[in-house]
Formats: C-alpha cells, sequence, structure tokens
C-alpha cells in the first residue's frame, strides 16, 4: 500500500483533557509524532513564562500541536469529506501541516526570539526540508510532500483553504490554544462552542466559511480571544517575568561579547551569541536547558546576572506601575533613569517599558502592509458577507487595536534604605509607591 494512504492496524487514542481522545490512523501522522524534532515539544511550554502567574500552565507545544492536529482532523473526515469545494488529496497534507506548525519554536519562544532576532516559523520551515527525522518521514509520502507542508506553514500554498484551516481568524490553532490555555490556567474566558462552529462551517476555494445560522457562536469565539489576551497572555505578572528572563539573556549575551568568563561555559548559547545558530543547535534548546543555565549563573560573579537569575528562577518579580508614552511620562522616565543611575541601580536592567498589544478582529483594507483574512458568513440566500457587516458586536471592535504600557522595576531595591537613602525616597516618589 503506498505509504501516503497506509493506515495503522489499529487505531491509536491520546487522552486529552479538550477533546477528550486524539485519533491517529494514519501511518505518516503516528511516524511524525514518534520523531525526535516533534518529542523535544514536550519541553518547551505552550505559554512560556505564565506558568509563573497561572500555576496550571505547565502544558507543551506538544499537547498545543496534538490538539490542532485533532480539530484539523474533525473538520476535513466529519465535516468536509464528500463536499465537492474540497480536495480529498489534500487530507494528508492538511493534517501534516496541522501537526507540524509549532515544531520550530524554541524555548520561551517569543522571548527567545526577540533576543536573538530569530523566527520560529522560519525555524519550523528549516525542519521540515532539512536533514531531519520528520523530513525523512515527509519524503516517504512525495519527494516534493515535505516542500508542500513547508509552504503551507508559510502561506504559500497554492489551495488557500488548506492554509486557512491553520492560519486564519478563526482556524484551528486558535480554536485549540483558546481552550487548552483556558483549562491550564483555570479560567473561564477561553470557552466557546466549538462544537457548534465545526457544524456550521464549509468550505470555499479560498477558506472556510462559516453558515449565518452559526454567527453568535462565532462572536463568542472573538470575544473569548479577546478575553483571553488581557486575563492571561497579557497578565501583568507573566510579563514582568518575561521581562527579566529577556534581561538575563541580554546580560548573558554582553557579558560574552565583552569576553566575560563564565563559570559555566554557555556551550549551548555559543551559537546564538556569535550569531550563526543552526539547525542543529537550534534542536539542542529546550527549557530544560535554558533554566539549568540559569540556576547555575546565580553562582555568577557578575552582580546583575546572578541577581536576575535568582529573582527569575525563585519567582521574586517586578513589580510595575501604569505608563503612558504622553511627554510628561518620558520625561518622568528620563529622571527616573538618570536617579536609577545616581542609586547604582542599572536602568538598562532595572527599569523597563513593556508594552502589549492585541487586534481582536479585522478586516482586509486595500493598501494597509498586513492582509488579514476576514471571516465570511454564507447567508440562506447563497450570499456571502464579511462578518462586521453582519454582526454589530463584532463591527464594534473591528479594526480597534487596544495597547497596555507598563513600567517594571524592582521595588525590594527601592526599598533598601541602607545606601542612597534620599535618592531611592525620590524615586518612589515619582513612582507614586507609599
Amino acid at each position: 500500500m503506498k505509504y501516503s494512504r497506509e493506515k495503522l492496524s489499529e487505531e491509536k487514542v491520546f487522552k486529552d483533557p479538550v477533546h477528550r481522545y486524539i485519533h491517529v490512523r494514519d501511518r505518516a501522522i503516528w511516524d511524525l509524532i514518534s520523531t525526535k524534532e516533534f518529542q523535544r515539544l514536550r519541553r518547551v511550554k505552550q505559554l512560556g513564562t505564565t506558568y509563573l502567574t497561572f500555576h496550571g500552565a505547565e502544558h507543551s507545544r506538544l499537547n498545543h500541536s496534538l490538539g490542532v492536529y485533532e480539530i484539523v482532523r474533525r473538520i476535513v473526515d466529519d465535516v468536509f469529506e464528500g463536499r465537492s469545494e474540497w480536495n480529498q488529496e489534500e487530507r494528508l497534507l492538511s493534517l501534516c501541516a496541522a501537526l507540524l506548525h509549532d515544531l520550530g519554536h524554541g524555548p520561551f519562544s517569543h522571548s527567545f526570539e526577540k533576543v536573538f532576532d530569530l523566527d520560529h516559523e522560519e525555524f519550523t520551515r528549516e525542519i521540515i526540508l532539512g536533514s531531519t527525522e520528520v523530513n525523512a518521514v515527509l519524503r516517504r509520502v512525495a519527494p516534493d510532500f515535505p516542500k508542500k507542508v513547508s509552504d503551507v506553514i508559510a502561506k504559500t500554498y497554492k489551495d488557500k483553504l488548506v492554509v486557512s484551516l491553520i492560519s486564519s481568524q478563526i482556524d484551528a490553532d486558535r480554536m485549540d490554544y483558546l481552550q487548552r490555555d483556558a483549562y491550564f490556567t483555570g479560567v473561564s474566558y477561553g470557552h466557546f462552542d466549538m462544537e457548534r462552529i465545526m457544524r456550521v462551517m464549509r468550505p470555499r476555494e479560498d477558506q472556510v466559511v462559516i453558515k449565518q445560522s452559526g454567527m453568535h457562536a462565532v462572536e463568542d469565539y472573538i470575544m473569548s480571544r479577546y478575553q483571553m489576551y488581557w486575563q492571561v497572555y497579557f497578565h501583568p505578572v507573566s510579563r514582568s517575568a518575561e521581562v527579566i528572563l529577556t534581561k538575563i539573556l541580554h546580560r548573558a549575551k554582553h557579558l560574552y561579547a565583552r569576553g566575560y568568563t563564565f563559570k559555566q561555559e554557555p556551550v549551548h548559547f555559543r551559537s546564538l551569541f556569535d550569531g550563526n545558530v543552526t539547525v542543529e543547535d537550534y534542536l539542542k534548546l529546550d527549557e530544560a536547558v535554558i533554566l539549568y543555565y540559569f540556576q547555575v549563573w546565580e553562582a555568577e560573579e557578575d552582580v546583575i546576572l546572578r541577581d536576575l537569575c535568582l529573582r527569575f528562577m525563585n519567582r521574586k518579580l517586578f513589580k510595575y506601575v501604569e505608563f503612558h508614552p504622553s511627554n510628561d511620562q518620558m520625561n518622568k522616565l528620563m529622571e527616573l533613569n538618570r536617579l536609577f543611575k545616581k542609586a547604582g541601580i542599572d536602568p538598562e536592567y532595572y527599569l523597563v517599558v513593556d508594552s502589549s498589544s492585541d487586534l481582536p478582529y479585522d478586516f482586509y483594507r486595500p493598501g494597509e502592509e498586513e492582509e488579514r483574512l476576514p471571516i465570511h458568513l454564507l447567508k440562506n440566500n447563497g450570499e456571502i458577507r464579511e462578518l462586521s457587516r453582519e454582526s454589530e458586536i463584532v463591527d464594534a471592535i473591528s479594526g480597534k487595536r487596544r495597547t497596555d504600557h507598563k513600567l517594571y522595576f524592582p521595588a525590594d531595591l527601592l526599598r533598601d534604605e541602607s545606601t542612597k537613602k534620599n535618592v531611592k525616597r525620590q524615586i518612589r516618589e515619582l513612582l507614586e509607591l507609599s
């Protein structure tokens, strides 16, 4: 039997807290799950530093990847099967792209990417196309199959319907992470009626459309996404941990460039610091490796690196105040920088403005840089209408970007009265601390 159609002799199932069961019948999917590159995702948390705020948020990128696969499997096997608009030949491609879409995420991924100027989607494609176990499995389907999977993830594949299943404003990726992250953080915001949404999905040439009768379920999904971003993903305490994590990596990178002698040689970081990281180097990185270095750096000679690592590992996080980048606030920030230096506290590492921004829903506006594929409703008369044209709720938030700014600092250092008492008092007054 041709590998692309080969089935397991017996269906395999994974017990899952979100979808109850994840079903695997395709030999190619089972083989991909068994690769070392996919198994590495067990050691990369889905929500980065969020576990320091919501203690249950210990789930991994592997959990999420299996969930995205299961949603796509249900769509193509249960919703799309037999419909003329769906090309059944794209089934395995859709499943593989769903399973592998996060393959290139690094440890504490988004913070890590910013510091070292990396792109996890680029690494995902390199892993899929490179000399890896994943590539070997995909090539067994067809010589050009790895390229097809890569193109779907890069959003350049010719069949836009396949792309939209894992990358659109109502895709399997978002539908899984909202529910999964809500479950593991213990919040109620991310819950919505996925079963209803899936029942009213219909395939069209370029994307999935939603029957008009399912509009209210989609409204609920969009509001769930909005609430999750502001109550979980942008939680100020998680952002404080992310600020410290980022500063640890910046400090280690700075010390390495300066020729500093580490007590524990940062072997795993060397190619990152040198700016020539390979896929092989990248795949050796996971959160266990990063946390090992943070732990040993608690004993480093460098005071700043040692302090930041102690803070992160023991959850001694920075406090924060609201910050609005107006002229008055920017002047205050300049004065705080001056006073921090005077107090002997390096503002580069201990006075940080962090901003979060989200656009819950938008539609394509000609001439703008980023094209956003809108959610379309299929009306009873066969007409297709963009969601915000039919929903007053969605119309009210369409195109409205919300941004939040916080100023982070170590309040404990400002309370230490052993030195620089007057300067620290001035800092506290500027920050309006009691």
